[in-house]
């Protein structure tokens, strides 16, 4: 499986990122996987590899390159409840500074960079997020619909809250396929109903599961939120949306 460290071009700098892809001299629809808050480290790129050996090009930024190339933060690995607090009130000034301005500002530099790549397919690319990552993913496909085709996130964030630019405003510039997985706790069911009502409204084909017996973080091998039925699921989901929503070359 071919393997890349590069560096995206922004409008702030240079961000790191990884890249997996088939072997051999092809292309492939192209992916965009915005990582969970703990940041880009092995499990997320033994991600990418995965979805890679199914026949796409799968990039993963550095969110937080602004501050340090990856890994920002020095993890365990093993990231247990005894050493979260600590880890968060590292990764907080990180999350904050990661605005919604910096964030369509970094996502125009991945978009152009994913589609720009050699071994990237002409069409439309997907966008998936964990975490954080999710609601990323969303506003990236709002801000390129004609770019993005296919949008999945998993244990997200909130995508429902009073800010004029919360995620569930902005659906009806949606030009993609959703599939959301939730963890049990990650929102309440007045937000489901909420943020189903706004993709019901703007026509956007979408599902959203409760993944059974799961906790936030339910992808992540190196947490103790992990669960390997719920990853295995997330699997079963994601790869028939790519599949529908890119087109093969």
């Amino acid at each position: 499986m071919p393997t890349k460290t590069l560096q995206i071009p922004t409008a702030d700098g240079q961000a790191d990122a990884f890249a997996a892809f088939p072997d051999g001299d092809g292309r492939h629809p192209g992916v965009l996987l915005y990582m969970d808050a703990f940041g880009l480290r092995p499990v997320l790129e033994e991600m990418a590899r995965e979805l890679a050996s199914h026949g796409y090009y799968v990039l993963v930024p550095n969110l937080y390159y602004r501050h340090a190339p990856a890994p920002v933060l020095d993890l365990p690995e093993h990231i247990g409840q005894d050493v979260r607090p600590t880890i968060f009130a590292q990764l907080k000034p990180l999350m904050q500074a990661h605005t919604t301005e910096r964030a369509l500002r970094d996502a125009d530099a991945y978009v152009t960079f994913l589609t720009t790549q050699p071994e990237v397919s002409a069409g439309p690319i997907g966008a998936i997020g964990y975490c954080m990552g999710a609601a990323l993913a969303l506003r990236t496909a709002t801000a390129h619909p004609g770019q993005v085709a296919a949008v999945a996130g998993f244990h997200p964030g909130k995508f429902v809250t009073d800010a004029p630019d919360s995620p569930h405003r902005l659906v009806s510039d949606l030009d993609a396929e959703i599939h959301l997985g939730l963890a049990e706790t990650d929102w309440t069911p007045e937000d489901i109903n909420e943020f189903n009502k706004a993709l019901d409204e703007a026509g956007v084909d979408h599902t959203t599961e409760i993944y059974p017996d799961t906790v936030h973080g339910y992808t992540m091998a190196d947490t103790e939120a992990f669960n390997p039925a719920a990853l295995q699921h997330h699997w079963d989901r994601l790869l028939p949306l790519l599949s529908r929503a890119l087109p093969r070359t």
